[in-house]
């Protein structure tokens, strides 16, 4: 990861302060007693360090004209052979503010002239502490701060100052990566993704936009430090900010591999793949899920779903009509779907009579998979009411989907608000998706 931020952007932020031959250094002493009475809360120049700072702001003015003219980079720096010594001694003269000011935008641009970042560090350092930076130049000069302690891999020295330009809702976006980063370099993978939470909380709160990266970033963190609820968070907020199939499909792979998903997980999850668009992915992305899927639906269980599935990934080049398996399952499933259609009456009757909600479940479940939502729903509901030995959360997570399917999606976001256990993950990117199509 490289986040160096370009040199323009630091000439830009560093244009505030005592501009180039600024008027105090080589003013009469009238002209200074003049200044004294304006002086800002920093104070106005010592005489101590005006007596050692016009060596070090005639460098500065000379090596600028030399670069206006054209002269070559080398030249220049070989001019400033003793700029460090002549610096150190109006740093060391430094009384007030704004000679601290004064001798940090010294440091800074000898520095640029030099290729001496510890030096350009230091006298960022010290026009913060000068007190006299304007408050909202304050959150980029401290990311300019923890730029070069990142790039330098002091990452210890990079936590401070990039958390200072995040809690100052600093406009680079590099910011918040740097220091998400900077902690996990330090094996503190966690604390940079909290850091990185306070980002993106404070860059919605002043109204802007989220950079994707951020999201992809927390990502790779969570993953790769196999934090799996982080995982599942950072994976489900991204696909809520970018609802694209990419998105769609990272996150519900996501909350299989940390989620301990079974068959019926998996049932759901490539429904939500085939509800999202997350199957309209290219196929060496979405064959295995193709797979799985009908794995999951299984043409003995649910013969419906399972050829509608086989036939569309078909139709999409994601699966292969010469793989045994998928042409025995398909030509399974359409074996069964007659006599598995003409049941379903007398399943529901008996689901209708029966003491619990048991045979309700699997009686909805058949109607979800042939595209019957409304009757799913009905039966669902029933089997919610009834109670007895089922599995509810399994319940309330397909009735959301059932009203999702009639677009009922404040129903269906109540609905999976309600599931817990291992299925909450899947029925938060459900409720996620149900928004979503809730636009105007």
């Amino acid at each position: 990861m490289k986040l160096v931020v370009a040199r323009a952007a630091l000439a830009v932020a560093l244009s505030t302060g005592l501009a180039a031959g600024g008027v105090l250094l080589g003013a009469a002493p009238a002209a200074a007693k003049e200044k004294e009475k304006e002086a800002p809360k920093g104070g106005t120049y010592s005489k101590e360090f005006i007596a050692v700072a016009g060596p070090v702001q005639k460098l500065v003015q000379d090596a600028q004209a030399a670069k206006a003219k054209g002269t070559p980079d080398a030249q220049i720096k070989a001019s400033l052979g003793d700029a460090p010594a002549v610096l150190a001694k109006a740093e060391a003269a430094v009384k007030t503010g704004q000679d601290k000011l004064a001798a940090g935008q010294f440091a800074v641009q000898i520095g640029g002239f030099l290729d001496d970042t510890p030096m350009r560090a230091r006298g960022i350092r010290n026009m913060i502490d000068s007190g006299l930076l304007e408050a909202d130049k304050i959150p980029t000069f401290n990311f300019y701060l923890g730029n070069f302690a990142y790039a330098a891999k002091d990452f210890q020295g990079a936590l401070e100052p990039l958390t200072k330009a995040i809690q100052g809702n600093v406009s680079e976006d590099a910011a918040a990566e740097m220091l998400a980063d900077a902690y996990n370099e330090l094996k503190r993978p966690a604390e940079g993704l909290a850091a990185l939470k306070i980002a993106v909380d404070a860059r919605k709160a002043a109204g802007g936009a989220v950079p994707e990266s951020w999201y992809r970033r927390a990502n790779v963190i969570a993953y790769k430090n196999k934090l799996g609820p982080q995982a599942i968070e950072w994976s489900t907020a991204l696909v809520e900010a970018q609802p694209n199939a990419l998105n769609w499909l990272g996150a519900g792979q996501l909350a299989r591999e940390f989620g301990n998903f079974g068959k019926e997980e998996s049932l759901d999850l490539g429904r939500l793949f085939l509800r999202s668009g997350a199957l309209d992915n290219e196929k060496q992305y979405v064959t295995r899920e193709y797979i799985e899927y009908i794995q999951a639906a299984d043409p003995r269980r649910l013969p419906g779903e399972t050829a509608k599935i086989i036939e569309l990934g078909l139709s999409k080049g994601a699966l292969d009509a010469s793989d045994v398996f998928v042409s025995d399952s398909l030509t399974q499933a359409k074996g069964r779907i007659t006599a598995d259609k003409a049941s379903l009456v007398g399943l529901e009757k008996d689901a209708r009579a029966a003491a619990d909600g048991k045979l309700a479940i699997a009686t909805a479940d058949a109607y979800l998979s042939y595209d019957n939502p409304a009757k799913a729903e009905e039966l669902y509901q029933m089997a919610l009411t009834k109670g007895g030995a089922i599995d509810k959360d399994r319940a309330l997570t397909r009735l959301g989907i059932a009203q999702f399917d009639q677009a009922k999606y404040d129903a269906a976001k109540a609905s999976f608000a309600q599931v817990g256990g291992v299925r909450a993950p899947l029925a938060k990117l459900f409720s996620v998706l149900a928004a979503d199509k809730a636009k105007p």
